[in-house]
């Protein structure tokens, strides 16, 4: 169940998939009762064989919505599910607490942290994904295109090393550095002799919406910062992330 057009308020945009099995679901349209319509539709479809199908359903009171726009979408029958995609990669350097925080936050989301460190017993303490290094700049290097890099390691040294050699891959939607006014003014004489711009460098990290400071928090405010700068510049987020 494909969205192709949306007119006036909708609950999704146009492309928002979502997969209907006879059983269950992957995906959202939006919810509410648009999308139980274009469940029962789809397993009407499943039910008897039928290939396409379109709807056009008005989002107002007559079906219980007060969107009040208009959502239009195509039904397909289709033989397997597609492949999951690959979601945009997130490294975070430092596992310390506020990058596990922080781990645990962008995987709630459709993300792929992994959290990068030197230490192990660091690393132990983490969930999902991790990596071990002692070279931890060389991932930011052999990083795929589009990941996004969080600095925050126990070591100011070492975050200017990391977050340099961020500012050095011109791909990078998001580049962030956990610290203050002060630290950002250190490194950006840092970085000045290195040639290198800090407009593209997000320092402090999730700031300026809370005084607390606790990890979970921070890597809440985060997380609000970073997917909000995602969607805004990777044109395809949008229909990647809805199908899964």
């Amino acid at each position: 169940v494909e969205i192709t057009r949306t007119r006036g308020s909708a609950p999704r945009e146009t492309g928002a998939i979502m997969i209907v099995t006879p059983k269950a679901i992957q995906g959202t349209i939006g919810g509410g009762q648009l999308e139980y319509m274009a469940i029962d539709r789809a397993r009407q479809m499943l039910a008897r064989g039928e290939t396409q199908a379109r709807m056009d359903v008005p989002l107002g009171p007559e079906i219980g919505q007060c969107c009040g726009g208009r959502v239009e979408l195509a039904l397909t029958r289709i033989t397997e599910a597609p492949a999951a995609p690959e979601h945009p990669v997130v490294q975070i350097f430092g596992a310390g607490h506020v990058g596990r925080a922080l781990s645990r936050a962008l995987a709630l989301l459709p993300l792929r942290p992994i959290l990068i460190d030197q230490r192990a017993d660091e690393l132990a303490l983490a969930r999902g994904e991790t990596i071990l290094t002692p070279l931890p700049e060389t991932e930011i290097r052999n990083a795929p295109f589009g990941t996004s890099f969080i600095v925050l390691t126990h070591d100011h040294a070492l975050d200017f090393l990391l977050a340099s050699e961020a500012l050095r891959r011109m791909d990078a939607p998001y580049i962030g550095m956990i610290g203050s006014q002060t630290k950002l003014a250190q490194f950006r004489r840092f970085a000045r002799a290195q040639g290198l711009d800090t407009d593209r460098l997000t320092c402090p990290i999730g700031a300026g919406h809370s005084r607390d400071k606790r990890p979970e928090v921070i890597a809440a405010f985060t997380a609000a910062e970073i997917i909000g700068r995602l969607t805004q510049t990777i044109p395809e987020f949008h229909k990647h992330s809805c199908d899964n």
